[in-house]
């Protein structure tokens, strides 16, 4: 990832309380070019994702097709995880999205745009409103809307 990505992640992670770490797991991107079979790159790279997932998470798919959420219901969903007592795991696809797999096992989806976003820049987007909806439940003044 280019050092902007790197930074800006960190950025927002390093602000994060150790009860709501964030936790960063990259995945292998399978095989692209040309004459690459992407629908079974697609099918691999959902196999390590799922792979991937710590045991006894609750798993939400970042997805074009999930609900969209504002700073606010976002606060409070993140209210419910933590709640919960269990952790999230957020999966983010490659260039396609996600597997079918890896929607099936999502408990729901979080679309963060009707736009398409580049892989790099949802690494901190994601970070930058986690730590945002973080900062309004505990009346951080980070938050000014």
């Amino acid at each position: 990832m280019p050092r902007w990505v790197q930074e800006g992640y960190t950025e927002y992670a390093k602000r994060m309380p150790v009860e709501c770490a964030l936790r960063l797991i990259e995945i292998a991107p399978g095989r692209r070019g040309k004459g690459a079979d992407i629908a079974r790159a697609l099918r691999d790279e959902g196999k390590r994702i799922l792979t991937a997932i710590p045991k006894g998470c609750q798993v939400l798919a970042l997805d074009v097709k999930g609900k969209s959420w504002d700073t606010e219901q976002l606060s409070q969903k993140m209210a419910g995880w933590m709640a919960d007592g269990c952790d999230l795991a957020l999966l983010v696809g490659g260039p396609e999205g996600l597997s079918d797999s890896c929607l099936q096992r999502a408990n729901g989806g979080w679309s963060l745009s009707a736009l398409t976003l580049p892989h790099p820049l949802v690494r901190v987007v994601v970070a930058e409103q986690l730590y945002r909806a973080l900062s309004l439940l505990r009346n951080h003044p980070y938050h000014r809307a």
